[in-house]
């Protein structure tokens, strides 16, 4: 079954970032909703519009969070459900760089069974069922490296105005332990980076929304890797913070992402 989930989820994920491509780098309005950088543009919505459509030509009672519109915001406990972000860093996506995705993955009792992550201003495709994954077709896993000064670690999410102590505090714990630090501005982009090796791990201490991890979270986790929330528990929608590695020294990305808290 997760074969056919996936499938169906890389379609849908394809066919919204078709919509939201054919909108990038051209002049579209931008709005902002909780703050001057939350933004939406009306490629979001035609984009989850689009990824909705194609779900429900196979799927039409399943329960549908996303990000934009008057759909769930978390994930049902039981039962099937999609789980859907039509532009994953739309502050990108507006401001003409190329990292963005559009990411959908299936769920079933809270669990994700497989997701896709597409990033078409990139020419990339990750997707992922119960057993692998793969980028453009070709199977990857996570990074191989061992020694933390080797690592390359990203913060992620976004620490708003009034927590930036804490954001400077994250890239402080990531400079002072490992190699080097990477910032994307896309969740999912960054969560797919991890499960295919090019980054060895991420960490934020907020919690994160359904539609900018379920689809990654799952990618790392059947690339091989290790996702857990700031205290060490395995993940799930709802925790506090999301640390996600290659699992080769998670205890040391754990570490920085303990001191990202004001006071350690």
């Amino acid at each position: 079954m997760s074969d056919e989930y996936a499938s169906v989820a890389e379609r849908a994920a394809r066919e919204g970032s078709e919509v939201a491509l054919a909108a990038f780098r051209t002049d579209i309005d931008v709005e902002t909703k909780s703050g001057k950088t939350d933004v939406v543009t009306q490629a979001d919505r035609s984009a989850q519009r689009r990824v909705i459509e194609v779900i429900r030509e196979t799927h039409l009672e399943d329960a549908i969070v996303g990000e934009e519109d008057d759909e769930l915001k978390t994930v049902p406990e039981s039962g099937a459900a999609w789980v859907i972000d039509p532009i994953d860093g739309t502050n990108n996506f507006v401001r003409d760089t190329q990292v963005w995705a559009t990411s959908v993955a299936a769920v079933e009792d809270g669990e994700c069974l497989a997701a896709a992550n597409v990033m078409p201003a990139l020419g990339d495709v990750y997707v992922s069922d119960d057993e692998a994954v793969t980028l453009n077709g070709e199977s990857v896993t996570v990074s191989e490296k061992t020694d933390p000064e080797t690592f390359v670690v990203a913060p992620t999410i976004w620490w708003d105005f009034d927590r930036r102590d804490e954001y400077a505090n994250a890239c402080r714990a990531i400079v002072e332990r490992f190699g080097d630090m990477r910032r994307y501005g896309c969740a999912q982009a960054v969560l797919s980076m991890v499960a295919s090796g090019q980054l060895e791990a991420t960490v934020t201490n907020v919690e994160v929304n359904a539609w900018d991890s379920v689809a990654g979270v799952h990618m790392v986790r059947q690339a091989g890797g290790v996702v857990t929330d700031v205290h060490g528990d395995r993940w799930v929608p709802g925790c506090t913070g999301l640390v996600a590695s290659n699992g080769e020294a998670h205890d040391a990305v754990l570490a920085a992402a303990r001191e990202i808290r004001p006071e350690g």
